[in-house]
């Protein structure tokens, strides 16, 4: 991003920064404690970030499932490239570029996602371990490898599932990156995880079933026939609504993961940052050209929906289907590799 725009940009958050600490002088004594106890913290967020994913999923769930990618799914995007990459330093190991950077490349292009995985299994296998023993390090490198290659199988004989498959699990790998994205020195992350747990089994024995059919439908291509079609094709009416709210809920909860729970976690000092410093933190760790990549991305999404909104969400899901992919690259690398020191 050029300086002056990074600059304005900085002037911009000013506002938000006084915003932020009226609003923690206000929380005050409970804002100061959770200002030094991150354990604490990151679960007060996860809990908020389940929260109103439940209550965006009871109340409003296709326009969720309408807005949800348009207005988070290019930060997301940002946020994933900047967690499951460049803080980890993967960027600087060249075999990488090959086994890793060229499947997602093609998966962006349209290749199957056998092909994606077909990296992650190379990447496991490319990558030096460094989790203890030799043997545990043998076994991790063969388990990743095993599981990638039985589901690069699966996905090319099943091809249309594969793709319906990994647009749900994907929602629960970024939870399951998140309980594993550092070593944890208290139990407050089983909170969220338990709430989380409790919503997905909610939802799948009908808690939102009556809320579904009293839905206000949306248009042609953001109906409730659409998602059903797209979501759980083949399933009966009931747990086909169920399986479409869950999507919803877990696909809000895997947006929080990645823009608020996996960083406060994921940075050096236990204490939250400044608006301002966020962005410099992020600005210091991405070259501008990929940041300006992505604000024009982000804005030219938004442009596009407020013209066509179903075009717009079709586009975007169509060239993020690499993300799934990215994610599971990054939970293999983590478990051949082991916690890795940030970059």
């Amino acid at each position: 991003m050029l300086p002056l725009a990074s600059d304005h940009l900085e002037l911009a958050l000013a506002p938000l920064d006084r915003v932020r600490a009226r609003a923690l002088r206000w929380a005050m004594p409970l804002s100061s404690r959770l200002a030094g106890a991150r354990e604490a913290r990151v679960a007060v967020v996860g809990v908020s970030v389940i929260g109103l994913a439940a209550l965006g999923t009871m109340l409003a769930p296709l326009w969720l499932l309408a807005l949800g990618p348009i207005v988070l799914g290019v930060p997301h995007l940002l946020a994933d490239l900047r967690y499951c990459v460049v803080r980890q330093g993967w960027q600087r190991e060249r075999i990488l570029w090959l086994t890793a950077g060229v499947p997602l490349l093609a998966i962006a292009l349209g290749a199957g996602f056998e092909i994606g995985l077909l990296g992650v299994a190379a990447s496991a296998l490319a990558i030096r371990g460094e989790a203890p023993g030799r043997r545990a390090r043998l076994g991790r490198r063969a388990a990743v490898v095993a599981g990638a290659l039985s589901l690069a199988a699966l996905a090319w004989r099943f091809d249309t599932i594969a793709d319906l498959c990994l647009a749900h699990a994907h929602n629960f790998v970024a939870v399951a990156l998140w309980i594993a994205w550092r070593p944890r020195v208290a139990r407050l992350h089983w909170i969220p995880i338990g709430l989380f747990a409790l919503g997905c089994g909610a939802l799948l024995l009908g808690v939102g079933d009556s809320l579904w059919s009293r839905t206000v439908d949306l248009p042609a291509g953001l109906d409730r026939a659409t998602h059903l079609a797209t979501l759980a094709p083949g399933l009966p009416g009931a747990w086909a609504s169920r399986l479409v709210l869950l999507y919803c809920f877990a696909q809000a909860v895997h947006y929080g993961v990645w823009l608020r729970m996996v960083p406060e976690d994921d940075r050096e000092r236990p204490t939250p940052r400044s608006f301002r410093a966020s962005y410099r933190a992020l600005r210091a760790e991405l070259h501008p050209a990929i940041l300006a990549g992505f604000a024009l991305a982000a804005v030219g999404l938004a442009l596009w929906a407020s013209i066509d909104l179903v075009a717009a969400r079709t586009g975007y899901f169509r060239f993020a289907r690499f993300h799934g992919i990215l994610e599971l690259l990054a939970a293999g690398l983590l478990i051949v590799h082991g916690r890795r020191a940030r970059a």
